[in-house]
């Protein structure tokens, strides 16, 4: 493991973000540059074409807890 040094008005921003997103300060920076490496290298995706790839590549299936909240 490594140390990336920021600034502190970036580091205030991942921590805001982090707390809205339930993930630790660390989590969030890795979410961001996995997503941001991914956006680099598919220029033509959006957003969300990146993240249903990574929860694909992830085997998430949201299928089943979809039709669990229309029962």
């Amino acid at each position: 493991m490594g140390l990336v040094k920021i600034s502190d008005e970036l580091h205030e921003e991942i921590r805001k973000s982090s707390n809205v997103m339930s993930r630790s300060i660390n989590s969030q920076v890795e979410f961001w540059v996995k997503t941001g490496m991914l956006a680099e290298l598919n220029p033509t995706l959006t957003f969300n074409e990146i993240l249903q790839q990574r929860l694909r590549d992830e085997n998430v299936s949201l299928a089943g807890i979809l039709h669990q909240g229309k029962s």
